[in-house]
This record gives C-alpha cells, structure tokens and sequence, in this order.
C-alpha cells in the first residue's frame, strides 16, 4: 500500500518543529553595529556575538523553543498578517468579479481571437499557445526585474490560472505563467530596488552598476525558464491528465464557461452610473496628481499618466458599456492592473494599497451589473471562505521564522556559515558565497532583511580575498532570487500555492529539476565575473 502524502499543514507544521528543536542545539547570537578599525581607518560594520558576549548595551532575549511550536500559528498570523488580509481582500474581490461572468466573457473572446491567428502558417508552425506563455511570462519577468514584483503576483494568479485551463493545460502552467515568470526576473535583478539596490548600497560601489552583465544574465535565466515551461506544456497538450494536478485541477475545471451562449450581453442602467463614479474619482485624482513620476531601477521619469488614463477611460467606458458590461468590467480589470503598477513605480504601495484597489474593482464590479450590497456582501464572504486555506497556510509558514528568531538562532546559523568560507581559488570562493546565500534564504526569505546581514560581511571578505564586490553580489542575487520558489518560508510563495489549490509537495516535485537547473545555471553565469573583465566588475 502506497503511503500517503502528508497534507501541507502537516509538513509545513514538522518544519516548526524540527527549528524548535534546533533552539536546543545551537547557540543564540546577534550581529551588532560595531566600529572596527580597517587599514588604520574605523570603519562600521557588523560584528558577531554569542548571546554570552554581547556588550551591555544589546539585548538578546533569546529562548529554547518547546510549547512555543503551538503558539506559532498565532505568531505566524501577526508576522503575515498583511499578506493574509491581502489574500483574503482578493480573494473576496475577484469572487464579486467572477460572478458577473466578465471574466468568462473576457476568457473565450481572447482564445477565439487568438485561435484565428492560427491561419498564419508561420503563427501555426511556432504556436500561438506558445507565444502566448511567452509573452505573459517575460511581461511579469520585467516587472520582477525592474521593481521586484513578488507579494503581487498572488492576485494575478487568480486571472492566469483560469486562462491556462481553459487553453487546455492545468493550474501549474497558470502559475508559471506568472509566479515563476516573476520570480526569473527577481533572480536577474536588472533594476530590482529591492535586492540589487539594496546590496550594492552596503556593498559601496555605484548604484545599478554593471547592468549589461546582469541584463545577459536576466536573458538566459529566462531563456532557460521558458523553455522548461514551454517543454512541459507541450506534454500537457499531448495528454492533459498527464499532469500531476488533473485531478485537483477539477476545481478549476468545474469554473470554466466552455460556452458563453447562455451569457446575457446587456448594459444596465446602472453601470452608467458605475461609469460616471469612476470616471470623478478618476478626474479628482487626476487634479492632484497632474504628473507621476515613475522610478525604473535609477532613473525615473516624470508622465501625466492619471489625466492620459483618465482620457482614454472617458472613450473606452463608453465603447465597453455600448458592447455590454461584461467589457466594461474588464476594462475595470485592466485599470486596477494599471494603477497598480503606476502605483507600485510612482508612489510606493505596497499590499495594503493595493488590496484596496481591488477591493474597489470588486464593488464597483458589483455595483455595475446591479448586485445589491447585501448580494455583493454575500459575494465577498464566499470569496473569502473560498481563499481561507491560503491564509492560514501563509500564517502557519510565517511560524517557521518566529521560531527560529525567538530561538535567536538565525544570526548564528548565518555566522555558521560565512565562516565555512576558507582558502579557496577565486571560483570555488565565489561558488562558496552563492551556496551560503542559496541556505541562508530558506531561512530568511526577505530580500532586503539578507542584503542588510549578509553585505556588509560578505563585500569586505570579498576584498580580501580578491573577488570584486559585484561578484559578490551577483552571488547574493542569484542565491536570493532561485530557491524563492521552492522555500516553504515564503509567505508569497506558500500563498500563491494556496490561492492556485496545488500541494506544497506536488510543487515541490514539479519544481525541484527546475530549481536544480537555475542553481546550476546561477554558478556558470558567477564563473566569468571572476575569470573575465567584465563591465562594472
């Protein structure tokens, strides 16, 4: 008899445990701000202390974990409280939206259009599936690139998973198509502020700098991710249920609208009214924010883009809602996903903002096709009963991390392994370096939470033994950016995995030879920055 597969409560919730018991063995510490004198010149930095030698003025309030593992579900709610709020609003949002079949509507009209490209011999012979994977996959490659799109990924999900099914393929090819595809471009970094930014700031050499390199390095990783999702969607045309999720993905199938005769093309009077609301909120806003300056990595550039938007919506609102409402709402759909972007770029949201953005899409969705509030109320509920799983998955993953840091054993772990780092040629020192960031992210997600410990560590012993800083970085880069997609300590992650339906352990085995050939591929394209000149290097 075939053991069965433990749920993913069960092996997110035995990770807890296994860092509980790991508080017990390995002894706390902190890194501090210390000034060490360097050369003959004090300079700051980060120190390493046992728990026993921190100086009087640092705390440690570190203790060894046991009845801590049960509370920290609890604990794991509070730390990713935003992310799960996040996850419920959408969840709620997207549920209103679905039920006013616009999303159907918008579904079946691309695939129809798309299918006609099929005439084309040379569309046929490449295939338009094909294009479409690609396109949609460097689309959300560029937005992890060049301003580390990441948390929201999770309200794209719920739009690319419904496409992939009714393209014929399954909830992983969703997935891909915008998850994986965000996190390739995280790993390249061209612009990202997050983790590029960030690490070359500490590192002390010039902001984005060697960029062509990076930018080479973005296109193979892409070129290498693709084209594993491509081969994989090509067997999943063969033979559907030879995907790991055919029989979970009947959830998704159930959703699907194979026919859109029995939808009722129509324009309520009310969603004129919807149209004239969002057309003053879009003109108030437009009169305070003339011009939004948007920030590409460095640069930025300043464009009217509220008083452009709110032109063109003046047109396209009504040439939607003389079609039906069902266009209109989709054009409700691609505004959220405009301003989210302007917003992330030019004002700095982050998930709170946009979760109200949505939320606002899903009323006025529901307004539009003349729900009452008591049925968009009722809606929203269902969403979010529909999403539960997700968020108490994400507070559960989040325990992991509370555990380790309540233990005061992160720091340690991190100092464990910088000094593993001996007498090596300039390759296996920088081969070293990448495996040491690769470890350190499965137990500290965070981008930025890594660049800010590990940078000022690793970018002065880089000194010393002869590797340029950007070396280092770049090791810092692609060991934060690959096991992103497989750590169960990302709360994105575990998220996406939640909201998409799909197992923690079937991700795993999809994703692993994946993961392995990133990695692989991370360690080559680290060989010519020690071994070449290299703009910027």
């Amino acid at each position: 008899m075939l053991q069965k597969v433990p749920h993913t409560y069960v092996i997110v919730f035995s990770i807890i445990v296994i860092a509980a018991i790991l508080t017990w063995f390995i002894p706390p510490g902190k890194y501090v701000e210390d000034t060490v004198v360097i050369d003959g010149q004090p300079e700051s930095t980060l120190v390493f202390y046992f728990e026993d030698e921190l100086p009087d003025v640092y705390e440690l309030d570190a203790q060894v974990q046991t009845w801590q593992v049960l509370s920290a579900l609890f604990n794991g709610f509070v730390r990713q409280s935003n992310i799960i709020v996040f996850i419920l609003i959408i969840g709620g949002a997207f549920w209103i939206m679905n039920q006013t079949r616009a999303i159907d509507v918008g579904i079946m009209s691309f695939l129809k259009r798309a299918r006609k490209l099929e005439s084309n011999r040379l569309m046929r012979r490449i295939g338009v599936d094909n294009i479409i994977i690609v396109m949609v996959m460097l689309l959300f490659s560029s937005f992890g690139a060049i301003f580390g799109m990441s948390e929201e990924t999770i309200a794209f999900v719920i739009i690319l998973i419904p496409l992939a099914i009714s393209m014929g393929y399954d909830s992983i090819t969703g997935v891909c198509m915008v998850y994986i595809a965000a996190h390739l471009g995280f790993a390249g970094a061209i612009l990202n502020p997050f983790t590029i930014g960030i690490a070359q700031g500490l590192a002390g050499i010039p902001l984005f700098s060697g960029i062509e390199y990076r930018l080479f390095a973005w296109l193979l990783i892409n070129i290498t991710g693709i084209g594993f999702v491509l081969h994989y969607v090509s067997r999943i045309r063969k033979n559907p249920r030879s995907s790991i999720m055919y029989e979970e993905d009947s959830y998704w199938r159930s959703k699907k609208s194979e026919k859109t005769n029995d939808i009722a093309y129509h324009t309520p009077r009310m969603a004129w009214v919807v149209y004239g609301l969002v057309l003053l909120v879009l003109a108030v806003f437009s009169y305070f924010h003339p011009v939004s300056t948007l920030t590409v990595g460095a640069s930025s550039f300043s464009f009217p883009v509220l008083p452009v938007s709110t032109a063109v919506f003046v047109l396209a609102g009504a040439m939607t809602l003389k079609k039906s409402v069902h266009f209109f709402i989709l054009l409700l759909l691609a505004y959220t996903i405009l301003f989210l972007i302007v917003g992330v770029m030019g004002y700095g949201w982050y998930v709170m903002e946009i979760a109200t953005l949505f939320l606002g899409m899903g009323i006025a969705s529901g307004l539009a096709v003349e729900k009452s509030a008591n049925d968009i109320a009722n809606s929203f509920l269902d969403g979010v009963k529909d999403i539960m799983s997700a968020a108490i998955i994400v507070g559960l993953a989040g325990g992991i991390i509370v555990v380790l840091e309540d233990g005061g054993i992160i720091d340690t772990i991190l100092y464990g392994l910088s000094r593993s780092l001996g007498q090596f040629g300039n390759v296996a020192s920088v081969g070293v370096m990448y495996v040491i960031q690769t470890i350190i992210n499965i137990v500290i997600p965070s981008g930025s939470a890594k660049a800010a410990i590990t940078m000022p560590i690793m970018a002065p012993f880089s000194d010393l033994i002869g590797i340029s800083r950007q070396a280092t970085v770049m090791a810092f880069q692609f060991g934060d950016g690959f096991t992103n997609m497989i750590t169960p300590t990302s709360g994105v992650l575990i998220a996406v995995l939640g909201v998409a339906r799909i197992p923690f352990h079937k991700w795993v085995r999809w994703v692993t030879p994946l993961i392995v050939i990133l990695i692989i591929l991370g360690f080559l394209l680290l060989i010519p920055t020690v071994t070449m000149e290299l703009s910027g290097f």
